[in-house]
């Protein structure tokens, strides 16, 4: 009958090495936006948060008409 094999596994030490540097790895093959590209998605992002705010916003005042107010109305309150 044979002994089972163990199989080491490394060291958290070394563990986190090799992640450290997959990591900076990774990171050299990101490319990054360049300054006008940065500003371009800058500005349609708040862009992009205010139009949604503003939905919110027509939806939040629809609701409140809908639901407060003209229950109230009907009801003679």
């Amino acid at each position: 009958m044979t002994a089972p094999v163990e199989v080491s596994r490394p060291g958290l030490g070394t563990r986190l090495v090799t992640f450290y540097h997959d990591v900076i790895a990774e990171m050299k093959k990101v490319t990054w936006p360049d300054r006008p590209q940065l500003q371009q998605a800058t500005i349609q992002i708040i862009i992009f948060v205010l139009l949604l705010g503003a939905v919110i916003a027509l939806v939040d005042v629809a609701l409140q008409a809908l639901l407060v107010r003209l229950p109230a109305m009907l009801l003679g309150r």
